[in-house]
């Protein structure tokens, strides 16, 4: 099965480029710039990743992004990952990334959005792996500064295919960003936001980003399980779920196979993500690999989860086939190898 999942191409849609800063890179990147680190290697550095939920998870997060000020080390951090992406067989990836967090500490808005750039059309012209950009705007900001973050954004609106919503979801419903999103959505940009697992008033956040932000996909979204009244909804505007197994576990001491599998079942639009692996030291094929161990996934079923990342892309529907009939061959291959 991993030989097989290996050999499938595969898209990515719910992965944090802050959060593809591995360890070695970030004592890199402090050594040039200047900045103390408060690990003497970067052993000590993964061994400091003790997290259990969001917020502890975040706080290490934020740390770790105090190395990236120049353009250039943001061209790396995405080389970086989109190259181990496409040694996974990847071939598409709508990225996100936080720009208020590089803002906070002064780092430029076009500091950060050229270095990306400019690895992203590298790596499409050296590498064959195309990247679509994902602008987040972070929950536990104000409203105001997403605003502010969109106008930052304007004059690189083709480099962008979407906005979303991420950070810590406590006392900070999607509604506070009701008018940021609508304003997006103007601008010609798809919306997506995150319904993490587990937080609090969860199934209301669910209900507000179907109802109030009409958005175009929902990040995890594993809770809406509880409601069926919300899968049949997300179902009916057949929207599609970026699933994180492996972040999930640190969360919920399980991969949430079973409810990956009721997904299925329910013909829901459910996708395989890693979210941030430098974190949770697992990128895209090991995130299937150990879903694949914990719930006996089936070649076909793996099959449907893979086809279901291109499906729930914001490509064309052309391109999407394209992509799917490389699947199906790639899957028939395999089978027969």
């Amino acid at each position: 099965m991993r030989d097989f999942i290996e050999k499938l191409p595969k898209a990515e849609l719910h992965v944090h480029l802050e959060g593809t800063l591995e360890p070695e890179l970030s004592f890199e990147l402090a050594r040039k710039n200047g900045v103390d680190m408060p690990y003497a290697t970067p052993q000590e550095l993964v061994a400091a990743y003790d997290f259990h939920d969001l917020p502890s998870f975040l706080t290490i997060y934020y740390a770790g992004m105090g190395v990236l000020i120049e353009e250039d080390d943001f061209y790396r951090l995405t080389w970086d990952y989109l190259a181990k992406a496409a040694s996974q067989n990847i071939v598409y990836v709508e990225l996100f990334f936080d720009p208020q967090g590089h803002t906070v500490r002064g780092v430029a808005f076009d500091t950060v959005i050229r270095g990306i750039r400019r690895a992203q059309e590298d790596a499409s012209e050296k590498l064959g792996i195309e990247s679509k950009l994902v602008m987040c705007f972070l929950r536990d900001m104000s409203a105001q500064s997403a605003m502010d973050h969109l106008e930052l954004a304007k004059p690189y609106l083709a480099w962008l295919i979407g906005v979303g919503l991420d950070s810590d979801e406590k006392n900070n419903p999607p509604s506070k960003f009701a008018e940021v999103f609508a304003q997006a959505r103007s601008l010609g940009l798809k919306l997506t936001m995150h319904c993490d697992v587990n937080q609090d008033n969860t199934l209301m956040h669910i209900g507000q980003v179907l109802d109030d932000i009409g958005v175009d996909r929902i990040d995890h979204g594993i809770n809406s399980l509880e409601s069926d009244a919300l899968c049949e909804k997300i179902k009916a505007k057949g929207l599609g779920l970026t699933v994180c197994p492996v972040s999930n576990r640190f969360v919920v001491q399980s991969l949430t196979s079973k409810e990956i599998r009721e997904m299925l079942s329910r013909q829901m639009c459910v996708t395989i993500n890693s979210d941030d692996p430098a974190y949770f030291r697992a990128y895209l094929n090991e995130n299937y690999f150990e879903l694949q161990e914990e719930g006996d996934f089936s070649a076909d079923e793996i099959v449907k989860l893979v086809e279901n990342g291109f499906t729930a892309s914001w490509l064309r529907d052309d391109e999407k086939s394209a992509y799917i009939d490389k699947v199906k061959a790639a899957a028939t291959i395999g089978a027969t190898a």
